[in-house]
């Protein structure tokens, strides 16, 4: 999902194989020469050309720079007021070649200064990482530590009359530059000079664009194959992209920044101070933010001096432009909290007819962005003041399946709750609704927050259900969770269907509130912080106001991706899997149509085992949980505390009866047979292979062997590793019934874990290893009593296998070759092979299995990740 805003690419490596670039673009008039005598109407000394001349050849474009252009030469005249003036320097795609990236990706940003010395004017890239009071005795060091960095040196051709000196800046667009450079983004080896130009170059008050033609040569990192849209690196022997560059002029004086506090979401960027009287450099961190003014600085409620404008693409299709607007105007209530009327406003993008000037690439704007891709995401980030944090621009990124991921999560989840989706494809309305949502969300990231996976755990489930309650303040405080649609609403509770997506809840507006409200007669961050200390505090009598707490995610049950209610992921689940059920009865009559192919049977069927698969996994995360809280100095309580052995023993039979029990009711032969010949047995065990080894992952293992050492009244590992015994071999307590396929599997599936656990390339514990051994005799002396009683032929072939798998796990000796994957992998766990078993071999490239960072699962950047079976 992401997301923080874009960080610059890192410089391109240089490429032996390219040719050294020459002096002068090919075709191009060489520049002006430099004038020996002050700028002025006449020539200079040896006849050359004189400001005068300059003006009467170009054509001028005036703003922030004067901006000649002579035929195909740029030269930006600078303000002498402006030398040394920190502007930022955003670099972004504005076209690009058929499978490297999108419309709009961002290249990177600088911070850059244009300083004059000696005739030369250099561009110098300058650093805020470390910094220091100039009254400071130590401001000089800290200097002499961050010298700015030259990025290009240009001769002075003349200056004018009033001494600003002009530049020829041709070469710097024309030519590959490794701070500015898309190399990276295209997977690309070079750039070729004799098929780029220059197309546009704009002047304005405070930015300066421009718009550049460049071909890139095709390198290692290019994809031939790719699709369409995917953007995995440019196809061919090479590819031409427009390159736009937004030159803006920062704040002479920065907008007054705002201190970060761990326990409200918001993105922040960060710097040394060495200047402050401590004993050590602090680090100072401040959060992202808008610029916001109150026209009426003494109002409570007042316009701002300049509102926050995004603009929807044109690109957009026109039945969801509607839908996006009211997106962006869903978070004005959040603002009014903050004490701004109207303080974000919704545009469509005005045509060429109305402003030619206008592009979605300058850094003026903030665009709701349309792309034409395959991809099921969307992503929002920005572009911030890194002295400050102030929020310059943000483009949201809409990538045009996006529709169909949310269209299909929606069916999954709530279909059997809201009769506009009993079949598919949903309608527009509705389509249009789930679109809002997306937008709503990247939105807020652009706004400077973060996601904030603790909100879904802070209702309970009562309310979650509650059609009054959920109404006023939606299923989940805010909609920066990874929170999706209300699964956990059964028919029953009447439930709005309007209300079953998340909507602007109270952590928005209490977080917007935090971050925007002025705070009067507080004149530097410092002074600030004794009042926001004061507004944070309030989640103390509002718990649903928490935000996800530091160095937990991962521990926590309670900050669950794709969840609902995990105030009791155990309960929520619980209703979750009905709703499956009644989704699971509606799959074929929603997607079958004459004369058309079951392909959407089989996407959704995959979605819906994902659904299922992945609210397991919140129940797997109760075991050996930790129940967090962020506090600070001075507030009552721990940050940490395990969950209760009553609950953690409750999941673990959930898991047994739900999780490694076959669901029936998505082995369907009237559903199965009508999308694939066979599969469903690998399916399963692909799944159930996941959940035991989210169980017994060796981080979760040690926190319960801590857990039992500071209290020994929490679920040990050795309770939860006899019940979890227990409920996998039961059938050997009845040895004279066969055991049937499904479970077989889910016994190998345990003893492949612990295999790969003792034995895989990652060494567990001693701790582990000694309780981990000791569960495979115990289960090797339960087979061998069973073993005379068997009657059934498969079974008794099965558990002699068994026998022999434990002995090789336990022999010390044993010398088995690990291969790097199986065929027939699946998406969310190690690979089948065709047999449908996985192998111990294989599975050691699964160790330690994270199911929460499944890369499939949950990348990074992406807020919208499917969680499609296949």
């Amino acid at each position: 999902d992401p997301a923080p805003s874009p960080t610059p690419a890192p410089p391109a490596p240089t490429d032996p194989e390219t040719p050294p670039q020459p002096a002068t673009i090919p075709g191009v008039p060489p520049s002006l020469p430099v004038a020996q005598g002050p700028g002025g109407g006449g020539r200079g000394r040896g006849g050359q050309r004189t400001y005068a001349q300059l003006i009467a050849e170009s054509k001028v474009d005036d703003g922030v720079f004067k901006v000649h252009r002579v035929a195909d030469n740029i030269y930006f005249e600078i303000p002498k007021t402006l030398l040394g003036r920190d502007f930022l320097w955003v670099t972004q795609i504005k076209r690009t070649t058929l499978g490297a990236g999108f419309g709009g990706q961002s290249v990177g940003e600088r911070l850059v200064r244009w300083d004059l010395s000696n005739n030369r004017v250099f561009l110098k890239v300058v650093n805020y990482d470390m910094v220091a009071d100039a009254s400071t005795p130590i401001a000089q060091a800290v200097t002499d530590a961050n010298y700015p960095t030259i990025v290009r040196a240009f001769p002075v051709v003349v200056s004018s009359p009033d001494g600003n000196p002009v530049i020829d800046v041709t070469s710097l667009f024309l030519s590959e530059v490794t701070e500015f450079s898309p190399r990276q983004n295209l997977g690309a080896r070079g750039m070729d000079q004799s098929r780029s130009y220059l197309d546009k170059v704009v002047s304005f008050p405070e930015n300066v664009n421009v718009e550049v033609t460049q071909t890139y040569t095709a390198g290692a990192l290019g994809d031939p194959t790719a699709a369409p849209g995917r953007g995995r690196g440019m196809r061919g022997s090479s590819g031409t992209i427009v390159l736009f560059h937004s030159i803006v002029l920062l704040p002479e004086k920065p907008m007054t920044p705002r201190l970060f506090d761990a326990r409200v979401g918001y993105f922040s960027t960060s710097l040394y101070d060495f200047g402050r009287d401590e004993n050590k450099a602090v680090e100072r961190d401040f959060i992202t933010r808008y610029r916001l003014e109150k026209s009426d600085p003494d109002a409570a409620l007042s316009e701002p001096v300049k509102p926050i404008v995004y603009y929807v693409d044109p690109a957009t299709p026109t039945k969801y432009v509607p839908w996006i607007k009211k997106a962006i105007e869903d978070w004005r209530p959040a603002f009014e909290a903050a004490g701004f009327k109207n303080a974000i406003v919704a545009r469509e993008a005005p045509s060429k007819t109305e402003d030619p000037d206008w592009d979605p690439e300058d850094v003026r704007y903030s665009v709701i962005r349309w792309l034409p891709s395959t991809t099921e995401n969307a992503s929002g980030p920005h572009v911030h003041d890194p002295r400050s944090g102030e929020i310059l621009e943000a483009d949201i990124q809409l990538y045009h399946n996006v529709q169909n991921l949310a269209s299909m999560w929606y069916f999954a989840q709530v279909g059997a709750l809201d009769p506009r989706a009993k079949t598919l494809p949903l309608p527009d309305d509705l389509v249009g609704r789930l679109i809002e949502f997306v937008v709503a969300h990247e939105l807020g990231h652009t706004l400077g927050l973060q996601h904030n996976m603790k909100a879904s755990s802070l209702y309970s489930l009562e309310q979650v259900r509650d059609k009054t309650w959920v109404k006023e303040n939606g299923h989940v405080p805010t909609l920066m969770d990874y929170a999706r649609f209300n699964y956990v609403a059964q028919p029953e509770d009447g439930i709005a269907v309007e209300d079953l997506v998340p909507k602007l809840g109270p952590y928005d507006k209490w977080a917007i509130m935090w971050g925007y409200k002025p705070i009067p007669g507080a004149k530097s961050a410092d002074e600030e912080k004794k009042t926001l200390d004061v507004w944070a505090r309030e989640q103390e009598s509002k718990p649903y106001l928490r935000f996800t707490t530091s160095n937990s995610f991962g521990t926590d049950p309670g900050e669950q991706t794709e969840a609902v209610g995990d105030a009791d992921p155990t309960r929520a689940t619980a209703l979750g899997l009905r709703n499956l059920r009644r989704v699971s009865d509606m799959l074929v009559t929603a997607t079958s149509k004459p004369g058309e192919p079951y392909d959407d049977l089989t996407d959704v069927y995959a979605r819906v085992v994902g659904q299922w698969r992945i609210e397991l996994g919140h129940v797997v995360n109760v075991i050996g949980g930790i129940d967090s809280k962020e506090l600070y100095g001075g507030q009552p309580g721990l940050r940490f505390a395990p969950i209760t052995r009553v609950k953690q023993s409750a999941a673990l039979q959930f898991l047994l009866e739900n999780g490694f029990k076959t669901p029936t009711y998505l082995a369907r032969t009237d559903l199965l047979r009508r999308i694939e010949p066979s599969g469903i047995v690998s399916r399963i065990r692909t799944a159930q292979n996941s959940l035991m080894n989210a169980l017994l992952q060796n981080a979760r293992l040690d926190r319960m062997i801590e857990q039992t050492a500071l209290d020994p009244r929490t679920y040990t590992p050795l309770q939860m590793l006899g019940d979890l015994r227990e409920g996998i071999w039961k059938d050997l307590a009845a040895p004279a019934a066969p055991i049937d396929l499904y479970r077989r599997n889910v016994q190998r599936v345990y003893l492949d874990t612990i295999d790969n656990r003792l034995n895989g390339s990652i060494v567990p514990s001693d701790e582990i290893r000694a309780l981990l051994r000791g569960e495979l005799r115990v289960v090797d002396q339960q087979v061998a009593t069973a073993l005379p009683a068997v009657t059934d032929a498969v079974t008794r072939r099965h558990l002699q296998d068994v026998r022999e798998t434990i002995a090789a796990s336990l022999d010390p000796r044993a010398m088995r070759t690990r291969i790097a994957g199986l065929a027939g992998t699946g998406r969310g766990g190690p690979g089948i092979a065709p047999t449908g078993r996985a192998s111990a071999a294989a599975l050691a490239t699964a160790e330690p299995y994270d199911y929460d960072h499944d890369p499939f699962l949950a990348a990074p950047e992406s807020c919208w990740t499917d969680f499609a079976v296949r």
